[in-house]
């Protein structure tokens, strides 16, 4: 009976929650895959909808009913696009952006005041007002680009670095636009907005990622709150730039970038980050724009379509300028610089803000106001368009580029012996393994073959289950491996054979034995042993925090460690390990290593920052102790016996690091190799199927030695008798 008189009671706009929440769900669902069939990109399909179902067009849901999400949306859009960026490449960038900033902020602002002024008659307040609105821009087609996989290009990480330029300015002159016409500009206001605007950013810029370290290494385990504390910075920054006198998107910006070095691209919690932002936020925001476009304007004379035109094309025509002459500057490619000016070209927020205040104002007219709803829709729709089509041919270029890798695909194998570590090695590896590799990780289980095995089989598939279900939350394939086996030490070998294995990820060993304790060795005999039967690379990892909250990464080398054949390899990962915790390189090594890995990192047209430290006796190796803080991420390349880069005093290397090194998160990292223990350094390149023959004529002579003393010690006590 309710639901028939809510049915007779039924009316537009809907007033409803429930309805229109219902309403645009299925909009966000459908419209995609509609146009899709189009060839129409989503976006456009989400800002014809805003339009068909607004204030505008049929009147099913009032503009106010989604405008908390819609706002949201727009933070979210500038938060993405802050955290997505890659800092070491945007810092390598950073004159590139400025420069594009500079062009895409005086080249619309200097045509548009020509336009305004000269032939459109505009006062002089109106003309710097939509002259300040032609240089905004805002990303509404930035999910595009990182749909494509295309956001960490160059072209796009000048794209972005220039938006948060042109906008601040644009904001700033509107902030100065509206205190000259109150009668406010004097020397109180500038005052007031420069000190301002430097409490902001020293929050946001230094006291963010404070919090945030201190956040994630406190609330280790609890992923929700690890969310919702994200999410809470990001409406709290831009709630402070509002208090400083700027818009709400230069806030949420500026938390991304802020951010940026706490949240790995490949953990869950950025997978979370880009869900809920792609699924709901974002849509809710493009939605939002199509309801402010009113098209019927464009009826209402020839003066609305007059100026809506000239608005439109010097839009269009100045941003195709700035990113046209960034490409001669720069020697872009006419692919990135369209992706560029697809990037640039959409108003839609900043643009809203700068008519809306004007016109409220008083300073600009209906006409114009009608005029710029059309450049919306326009501009918004060019922007797709051309970004859809330069990214995918990026993004096809980009893949041609990819280098082939000589060793086959990476495999990564992780053996559990402690739950309580698995989640920080499955992460580690996650973190350094290639991403556009198709390989799953292999999480090992190896249960000792005796009467219980059954029994420890079910057990560790149960302890398994946590970890399929972490690497799901980022998206990341899993192969679980259980095996029975003798021991412990063949299992892994066993696996690493049998599965191409190309590195291996343990955890530090906490048990230790008497004669290990004595001798420096806390590793136990099982981690020894494992070095001693897999050849491949392996990491052995003592995690006490995230590695995300790590602010430098300090690599120490041996002598002659770029000459070891793993070199390219565990230097590759090094690298991405540090750009996805965003920590800077800190090297220790001799001047040779040093070139050598600078040689390594120009080859590979690395971005990572990285400073060089003499250390040319390894012996040396506890000076370092001083310059270490706990924030620290301490990576120790060593070398297993008779290989180049084999030192004596490496075997003693754990032992101090446990004693001098508790409270850091630690990495050793032994190189690929393909010898065994007992050659001599510089002796590689022998005949390995000898090696085997040799190992066991070696352990024969040392028996007969060992059973000629226990004959020898047997004769003198029975003379002695």
């Amino acid at each position: 009976m309710k639901g028939l008189v809510l049915l007779l009671n039924f009316s537009l706009p809907l007033k409803d929650p429930i309805p229109i929440f219902s309403l645009v769900l299925f909009i966000i669902l459908l419209a995609p895959i509609i146009l899709r069939k189009f060839r129409i990109p989503s976006i456009i399909g989400l800002i014809l909808a805003g339009m068909a179902i607004g204030d505008h067009g049929f009147k099913i849901i009032e503009k106010g009913s989604i405008d908390l999400f819609g706002k949201a949306g727009l933070l979210y859009i500038m938060f993405l696009a802050g955290l997505e960026l890659d800092m070491a490449e945007f810092r390598k960038n950073r004159h590139r952006s400025l420069v594009f900033g500079a062009f895409t902020f005086f080249i619309p602002l200097l045509l548009g005041y020509v336009l305004c002024f000269y032939v459109l008659n505009f006062s002089l307040m109106a003309t710097l007002l939509i002259s300040s609105m032609f240089a905004t821009h805002t990303l509404v087609a930035y999910p595009l680009a990182s749909r494509l996989g295309i956001n960490k290009n160059e072209a796009v990480t000048v794209a972005v670095g220039g938006t948060i330029i042109t906008d601040t300015a644009v904001l700033l002159i509107l902030a100065i636009i509206t205190g000259a016409e109150a009668g406010n500009l004097d020397t109180a206001f500038w005052l007031k907005l420069g000190i301002s605007l430097a409490v902001f950013t020293v929050i946001v810029m230094w006291g963010f990622p404070a919090i945030g370290r201190w956040f994630f290494k406190k609330i280790k385990d609890d992923k929700t709150s690890h969310f919702i504390f994200v999410l809470a910075l990001v409406f709290l920054a831009a709630f402070l730039a509002e208090l400083a006198g700027v818009e709400g998107i230069i806030g949420a910006f500026l938390a991304g970038l802020a951010l940026n070095q706490l949240i790995p691209h490949t953990s869950p919690l950025m997978n979370r980050i880009e869900f809920v932002g792609n699924a709901l936020f974002i849509p809710f925001f493009l939605i939002s724009v199509g309801m402010i476009v009113d098209l019927k304007v464009l009826l209402k004379g020839p003066d609305a379509l007059i100026i809506a035109g000239a608005l439109t094309a010097m839009a269009l025509l100045s941003k195709w300028l700035a990113a046209f002459f960034t490409q001669l500057v720069f020697g872009y490619t006419p692919t990135e610089r369209n992706v560029i000016f697809g990037l640039s070209s959409a108003h839609a927020a900043a643009t809203i803000a700068v008519v809306l205040i004007g016109f409220n104002m008083g300073i600009i007219n209906e006409n114009v106001l009608n005029g710029t709803i059309v450049l919306i829709l326009v501009t918004c729709m060019v922007s797709s368009f051309v970004t859809e089509n330069a990214g995918r041919r990026l993004a096809i270029r980009e893949a041609g580029k990819k280098p082939e890798t000589d060793g086959g695909p990476e495999r990564f194998l992780i053996p559990i012996a402690h739950p309580e570590k698995m989640e920080g090695l499955l992460d580690f590896a996650l973190m350094v393994r290639n991403p556009a590799g198709d390989a799953p990780v292999y999480p090992l289980v190896v249960v000792q073959d005796d009467a219980e095995a059954r029994e420890k089989i079910f057990l560790s598939n149960k302890m398994m289950e946590k970890a399929v279900i972490h690497a799901a939350a980022s998206e990341s394939k899993l192969q679980v491996v259980t095996r029975v086996d003798l021991n412990v030490t063949d299992g892994i070998s066993r696996s690493v054979k049998e599965l191409l294995i190309s590195d291996v990820v343990l955890g530090w060993s906490d048990k230790n034995s008497a004669t290990d304790r004595i001798f420096g060795n806390i590793f136990g005999t099982t981690t020894d042993n494992i070095l001693q039967s897999v050849w491949e690379t392996v990491y052995v990892c003592q995690f006490h925090h995230p590695i995300n909250t790590s602010k430098r990464l300090v690599l120490v080398l041996p002598r002659n460690a770029e000459y070891e054949m793993g070199f390219a390899h565990w230097m590759d990962k090094v690298v991405r390990l540090a750009k996805q915790a965003g920590a800077r390189i800190v090297l220790y090594s001799t001047r040779r290593t040093q070139t050598a890995v600078q040689q390594y990192l120009n080859a590979a047209r690395s971005s990572v920052e990285i400073s060089l430290k003499s250390l040319e006796n390894m012996e040396d190796f506890l000076v370092l102790a001083r310059n270490i803080s706990r924030d620290d991420l301490l990576v120790i390349v060593s070398a297993r016996k008779g290989t180049l880069s084999y030192q004596p005093y490496l075997e003693g290397i754990p032992g101090r690091i446990g004693r001098h090194f508790k409270d850091n998160n630690v990495i050793l990292l032994y190189p690929e190799q393909r010898t065994t223990e007992n050659n001599e350094p510089g002796m590689q390149d022998q005949d390995i199927t000898l090696q085997p023959i040799q190992e066991q004529l070696r352990n024969i002579s040392r028996i007969g030695k060992a059973v000629k003393r226990i004959f020898k010690s047997g004769e003198r006590k029975i003379e002695e008798e």
